[in-house]
């Protein structure tokens, strides 16, 4: 039998050849990796980390309650320069260039920049400043490069900058804006004033100013012109972009130094809303920095838009009404430091402030020009003492500490207590219980309710001794309303007043009068809401809620969020303890001696409420300093309408009013002139107004 030949060498070979070619073709390829692609595959290796970049969005709108655009963004021609690594050489001759074609302000050039810049411009000049034996000490290192540097500075003349042309500050002009941003980061070189021709030229010359760009920018539009502009606040502009005092605390944001922001009232109150979602770009460069592509990550989505509970038409009726009333005011006698009036209506079942207004007589230094300023903030900024009107709160503390009931009389006579001046109301006005008290203003009636509160006893002559502990529980029933604390209103820099000395102890007389501690005309505003709803302290809120973007052309966005009625505290109120407060309060409105009676008597809408007349200390703008304080007075007035079914709430001050004895009554006059312009538009129907004087 013939032997079988064995094929397994021959099948091993096969297997050593195949590793082998496979082998060679791998180092074959990694030869061409390495040598033919090698460069490549190392650029691609040396990149840099990607430079994100977020450029900025127009801000979110500001409208009123019934949707009419407050603040809008109006768009302006912009030039803006992006450095995508260009040296400092090519910058200014991209300047240079810039600076022929558009007209650039300098008039925030600094001194110090020009002599940077004339060192730029003339390099060999700025050595000679340079003395041979400061060299020296140069080149043996105990001088170093920024000691030349400070020497040279030091030594540029008025007649060196003198050689610069107004072209060459306009090009410096422009070339600090560049020099002063971040890499990738577009700079507004120019957003006011940008003529049609500006911008043409510019886009026609793009190809030569590598980093320019005609742009579109915006700016904040007003459409009510100065109206309630100081309560909508203000922004930066471009060139001061972030605050230097809140730096960081933008920074740590995903802010760039030259945003925008806001920087008072509800642009700053309400700055994360508003600002809107940037636009992400990220930019790749190599590791010179070079700009290989770059690449939109999201499309930015401008602020969301601020709806607010101010109705624009009443705040405009509420500012003339002021504004009218403040200058009739001001032709009556005794007037010589009257200057300024304040309103704010208010719904007292939400905390819904529909206005805020306020008005100034301001006399200009140099002119010596009168006239009308915009005063709304002094609402929340200004206190003052506000007299009987917060008799209302004395009374019902009375109530609840158990110091009067209903069924309580004081005679009005005047109060003679050791060491003290005469304690009286304005006239006599016989035997009161609580609620003629509050119609007629009794003073004496508060006196003695505040001795009972402090478990004292009156006697003729002889001296008052009250608990100590009378301070804490009046201002803390007070406060409960909302007088001397925070109303929380959704504003920054609320002032909360001042609180008198709790000594000598008969000063807790002049506290339940309003003539102690002082009050804001918001406090005073929360307060009779609080009588008006029931007790409860509602928080005041301008902004009602927050919307998204309007998207395809619609007016409104969808609501982003939506602010509910915040109750702050409960009075503990009794029903029959307010039923008492509401008949005196419109009973001082709509009944024969009642001090308001002369001008809300006619009144349709069923008004109530409380006048107030404080002495006072003059502590305006006519006031210099070390001379004797000025005696003055203040007038107040609040109220609420209807009276069995309040839906407005009003506070009125008119913070030195008059001197002397002449009451020109600008506090009811501008009252019933508030309340009727509501009503007006609300109903579409006249009010009479009285203008019976006092």
């Amino acid at each position: 039998m013939p032997k079988k030949k064995n094929t397994t060498p021959i099948r091993v070979n096969i297997l050593f050849f195949s590793v082998f070619i496979l082998f060679s073709l791998l180092v074959l390829r990694l030869g061409i990796v390495q040598i033919v692609h090698g460069e490549d595959y190392k650029r691609e290796i040396n990149r840099k980390e990607d430079v994100t970049v977020n450029n900025p969005v127009p801000r979110g709108k500001m409208l009123d309650r019934n949707h009419k655009v407050i603040v809008d963004n109006k768009p302006l021609n912009a030039i803006t320069y992006t450095n995508e690594g260009a040296s400092q050489k090519e910058m200014l001759q991209v300047a240079a260039k810039l600076a022929r074609i558009i007209e650039k302000d300098t008039d925030k050039v600094r001194e110090r920049d020009m002599k940077d810049f004339w060192m730029i411009k003339h390099p060999e000049e700025a050595k000679k400043l340079i003395k041979d034996k400061e060299m020296e000490l140069f080149r043996n290192k105990k001088l170093k490069n920024k000691d030349l540097y400070k020497l040279q500075l030091e030594r540029v003349t008025k007649n060196h900058l003198s050689q610069l042309t107004e072209q060459d500050i306009e090009e410096l002009a422009i070339f600090s804006i560049m020099n002063s941003g971040y890499k990738f980061v577009p700079q507004i070189i120019k957003n006011e004033g940008v003529t049609q021709e500006e911008y043409a030229l510019v886009n026609e010359n793009l190809s030569l100013l590598p980093g320019v760009n005609a742009a579109t920018d915006w700016d904040r539009e007003y459409k009510y012109e100065e109206a309630f502009k100081p309560v909508l606040g203000r922004i930066t502009t471009s060139s001061e972009g972030l605050p230097a005092e809140r730096l960081d605390y933008f920074m740590s944001r995903g802010y760039t130094r030259n945003d925008r922001v806001g920087k008072s009232n509800l642009e700053l109150e309400y700055e994360d809303v508003l600002q809107g979602k940037k636009e992400k770009i990220v930019n790749v460069t190599d590791k010179a920095g070079e700009l290989l592509e770059k690449e939109l990550v999201s499309e930015g989505q401008r602020g969301k838009d601020l709806v607010l509970s101010i109705d624009m038409d009443l705040q405009l009726a509420v500012e003339e009404i002021v504004e009218k009333e403040l200058w009739a005011a001001k032709r009556s006698p005794g007037t010589g430091l009257l200057d300024s009036a304040y309103v704010v209506l208010m719904d007292p079942n939400t905390g819904e402030v529909l206005t805020m207004a306020g008005k100034r007589i301001v006399k200009d230094k140099k002119t010596k020009e009168v006239y009308m300023e915009d005063d709304a903030l002094g609402n929340i900024l200004k206190t003052f003492n506000v007299g009987s009107v917060v008799k209302g709160a004395t009374v019902f503390t009375g109530y609840k500490t158990g110091a009067i009931s209903s069924t309580t009389r004081f005679d009005d006579r005047a109060l003679d207590i050791k060491g003290t001046p005469i304690k009286k109301s304005y006239s006599y006005l016989g035997v009161l219980n609580d609620i003629d008290a509050l119609k007629r203003s009794s003073n004496v009636y508060m006196f003695h309710t505040a001795i009972r509160i402090g478990n004292g006893v009156y006697r003729y002559q002889q001296p008052l001794n009250l608990d100590p502990k009378v301070w804490d529980t009046i201002r803390n029933s007070f406060a409960s309303f909302g007088l001397g604390i925070r109303t929380g209103i959704d504003l920054p820099n609320e002032q909360t007043g001042a609180k008198g000395a709790n000594y000598p102890v008969g000063k807790v007389l002049d506290l339940v009068i309003g003539q102690y501690d002082t009050y804001s005309n918001m406090q005073l505003a929360q307060y009779i809401s609080t009588i008006a709803n029931g007790g409860y302290r509602m928080q005041p809120k301008i902004v009602k809620e927050i919307r998204e973007p309007a998207m395809n052309g619609e007016e409104l966005g969808p609501i982003y969020k939506s602010y509910s009625p915040n109750v702050l505290n409960d009075i503990g109120a009794k029903d029959q303890w307010l039923d008492r407060v509401h008949t005196g309060f419109k009973k001082v409105m709509q009944e024969p001696g009642g001090t308001a009676y002369r001008y809300f008597s006619t009144a349709t809408y069923s008004p109530a409420g409380k006048t107030g007349t404080a002495e006072a200390f003059y502590d305006g703008q006519y006031r210099v300093k070390g001379d004797a304080l000025i005696d003055t007075m203040n007038l107040s007035l609040v109220g609420y309408a209807p009276s069995d079914n309040p839906e407005i709430a009003m506070a009125v001050i008119v913070p030195w009013a008059y001197q002397g004895s002449v009451d020109h009554g600008a506090n009811k006059k501008i009252g019933r002139a508030v309340m009727d312009a509501y009503f007006n538009m609300k109903n579409g129907t006249e009010q009479p107004t009285d203008e019976t004087e006092d």
